[in-house]
């Protein structure tokens, strides 16, 4: 068996792995939340513009 795949080998793996500090997850979620919202309000408006556009040119509804 490799030397990598046994449980001593993953237990050395998982206490080499940097995990992030509250501090940047707390940045980093923020990015994550904002890039959300600001695509969440861009895809919305443009749906909206395109029904607008479609019902002045007496295709839409």
């Amino acid at each position: 068996m490799l030397k990598w795949f046994s449980f001593d080998g993953i237990m050395k793996e998982a206490k080499r792995i940097r995990w992030p500090k509250t501090k940047e997850l707390m940045s980093t979620m923020a990015e994550v939340l904002l890039f959300i919202v600001f695509f969440g309000t861009f895809f919305v408006v443009c749906e909206f513009l395109i029904t607008f556009f479609l019902k002045v040119i007496g295709i839409g509804a």
